[in-house]
């Protein structure tokens, strides 16, 4: 481990002043970058560690633990030493959830040596350092050695053709250590950057950083003061028109800060590879770090607006409707208030779970969304079993009593108020399918930001759920506006079993996208198995005990076996096949930024067959025949991002937005700008007015293209 207090070895300092040093994990060098020094001008040295596989030393900032390198000089008079310039470190992740910033493989700590004007030429000069360094692995070494460097003064004349007062040759042993040394040292930073601290969030805002996020493999943040954030904590960024945001999780010091310094490394997947660049950072305090991105308080406003238009989406009215029917089974009675209540904690709970997962998962550092759950064969074929099972007891084939759906005419305390729960946690768990607006921006908030944060946007969106019935239900003047109780209600009960039964099929549709033909059969084989099985369950049911039981473990075995046929489906191959027709290109990040490159736009579609929303969007605008004569005008590269199984390439070109479910429609202008996001909601005129932005471009359609 990197811990400096355990197990740590003090080793003898070399008694002898020499150029190296090597111990047995480091060989130490003090080197000079010329032959010579020359008056008046700064020389370069470098103390030039070389650190055995598996070891490393430390920053500036060490991280969570460990000690920086330090050098103390012995000059000649009017000479003078300046600050070491640290090359950008790497963050290293140890057991015990314990992060460093240091140095692999090499380092090379480049120091500054302002040498006198009146400096003799002929005379040579002896530079002495003693340093000081931590190698650690699973134990920690403090190590340092003594390091005499001469060299000569030089003026007038060198060799090589240097002419009087120039600099003298560069020392060719050590040059390609020098420039790569250079290299790696942070470059200023072209953007202006600001910091915020909100609670435990600190955010560090870069204006005019606009990235391409297709390309961006990581972006990293290492403050040069430590105790300012918690390096094992995960950065997010977002990415927008106007720059970029790192949220960064803060630790004890991040208050204290007057300014932020410290080195931002990018790591960019470009043509020849993957190239890290570094920058030096200054950022001021900022009232606001988020460069109009959402705030706390917008989030959850916007999760709880999301929430309340759920309500109206296609996957979630027709479960509305049995608790509808539930209320006017009561005749408006005052039980409604406890009902709504039980409904409320219903959705609250099932939301609750899924914002759980999703902070359990993003702390595992899986790459998943809103949604996430639906991306699974075996889910959504449950999922589709449980939407059959209902529209088997909505049509009478069987019936559990009045608590298995929130309906019936024994709706006494218990079972009623257990209806109810199970009914908020259904529509909850229909409602995941679909996206309102308002919800994609809240939802790509809350996963950037700690648990806590992120478990109250989800709360929000699910009290915006819950909040028409729970007002309903406190209601009188509403409540006795319901029908009166009478022989409609079985016929109105029969008839919500046919938008269950669509639910199903859909659902079913869905698998077979996910997992195949394969998948498609044991769906209906094991619907067909559920059906028998509820139907000898429910037929015994005033029939000898012995016969019950036998039906029963009929029934048992028959559930076995579909649940049998449910893992048997995941073992399909996904087909990926998702396209209607081939004017859309399948989302590549790669042939996107080479796309734009060419100076092309590029319209990507992040949809996914599970989505509702996707799917009216893309029958009722995307196949539109202006949308497409638009789309060949302008020259725009079309592309479907399929996120029906999980794709981590997707999930992180969606994080880059902001974003963290579909749909998501991003445009993409040529070069290197910022994409513009469409609406979640799409009309033609939106669609066609966002194109319309760009000069015609007649190309070529070419399939696939």
């Amino acid at each position: 481990m990197a811990l400096g207090l355990c197990a740590c070895i003090v080793l003898p300092a070399v008694a002898a002043a020499q150029d190296s040093v090597r111990t047995e994990n480091v060989t130490a060098r003090l080197v000079s970058e010329r032959i010579a020094l020359t008056p008046g001008r700064t020389a370069w040295v470098a103390l030039h560690l070389t650190i055995r596989p598996g070891w490393h030393t430390y920053w500036l900032n060490p991280g969570d633990a460990g000690e920086k390198t330090e050098i103390a000089w012995t000059l000649p008079a009017g000479f003078k030493a300046g600050e070491i310039a640290w090359p950008a470190p790497e963050r290293l992740v140890e057991p015990g959830n314990i992060a460093v910033y240091g140095y692999t493989g090499t380092a090379t700590h480049l120091v500054p040596i302002t040498v006198p004007a009146d400096a003799k030429p002929g005379e040579r000069v002896t530079l002495t350092a003693e340093a000081r360094w931590l190698v650690c692995e699973k134990i920690c070494l403090p190590e340092e050695g003594k390091f005499s460097l001469s060299l000569p003064v030089q003026a007038g004349a060198a060799p090589g053709g240097q002419g009087p007062g120039n600099e003298a040759p560069v020392e060719g042993r050590w040059a390609d250590v020098f420039d790569q040394a250079r290299a790696a040292l942070p470059k200023p930073s072209p953007w202006p950057a600001r910091f915020a601290l909100e609670g435990k969030t600190l955010t560090l805002r870069l204006d005019g950083a606009a990235l391409d996020a297709s390309r961006i493999v990581s972006i990293e943040f290492f403050p040069a003061t430590p105790g300012v954030i918690v390096p094992a904590a995960k950065q997010s960024v977002r990415h927008d028109a106007k720059g970029l945001t790192l949220v960064l999780e803060a630790a004890s010091k991040a208050g204290a800060q007057k300014a932020l310094d410290g080195v931002l490394v990018i790591k960019e997947k470009l043509d020849s590879g993957t190239v890290t660049q570094s920058f030096a950072l200054a950022a001021t305090p900022g009232a606001s770090a988020s460069g109009g991105e959402l705030s706390l308080g917008l989030a959850l406003l916007m999760a709880l607006a999301g929430g309340l238009i759920l309500n109206l989406m296609p996957c979630v009215f027709p479960v509305l409707s049995i608790k509808a029917l539930s209320f006017a089974a009561h005749g408006g009675g005052g039980r409604m208030g406890r009902h709504g209540l039980a409904y409320s904690a219903g959705v609250l709970v099932l939301f609750g779970a899924i914002g759980g997962a999703l902070i359990a998962f993003k702390g595992m550092g899986a790459e998943i969304g809103w949604g996430f759950q639906l991306q699974e064969p075996v889910f959504v074929m449950l999922m589709a079993y449980l939407m059959f099972a209902i529209g088997l007891n909505l049509s009478g084939l069987f019936d559990f009593g009045g608590a298995f759906a929130g309906i019936g005419n024994k709706l006494a305390a218990r079972e009623g108020l257990a209806g109810a729960f199970f009914t908020g946690t259904l529509a909850a768990i229909v409602a995941t399918p679909c996206t309102a607006p308002f919800m994609g921006a809240a939802i790509g908030y809350a996963v950037t930001q700690p648990a806590a944060v992120s478990m109250a946007v989800m709360l929000a969106l699910g009290l915006g759920m819950a909040l028409p019935f729970l007002l309903l239900s406190y209601s009188p003047a509403l409540l006795r506006r319901l029908p009166k109780p009478g022989p409609w209600m079985e016929r109105f009960r029969q008839f919500l079993a046919f938008p269950m039964y669509a639910t199903a099929a859909w659902l079913v549709w869905v698998l077979s996208l996910q997992a195949g033909d394969g998948a498609l059969l044991a769906a209906l084989g094991g619907a067909v198995l559920i059906a028998f099985g509820l139907w000898l369950w429910q037929s015994t049911r005033q029939v000898g005990t012995r016969a019950r039981r036998a039906a029963l473990a009929v029934a048992v075995v028959a559930l076995a076996v579909a649940g049998a046929l449910v893992v048997w489906a995941e073992r399909g191959v996904p087909s990926r096949e998702t396209a209607a027709d081939d004017r859309w290109m399948a989302f590549d990040p790669e042939k996107l930024a080479a796309f734009r490159r060419e100076g092309r736009p590029v319209f990507v579609d992040f949809t996914a067959a599970w989505c509702v929303t996707c799917i009216v969007n893309e029958k009722v605008v995307l196949r539109s025949d202006a949308v497409w004569a638009s789309i060949k005008r302008k020259g725009i590269v079309a592309m479907k991002a399929d996120w029906t199984r999980r794709d981590p390439a997707i999930t992180r070109a969606l994080a880059a937005l902001g974003r963290n479910g579909v749909p998501v429609y991003a445009l993409y202008p040529p070069g290197d700008g910022a994409p513009a996001l469409l609406p979640q909601i799409l009309t033609e005129a939106v669609v066609l007015a966002e194109f319309g932005q760009f000069p015609d471009r007649p190309v070529p359609q070419r399939a696939g293209q």
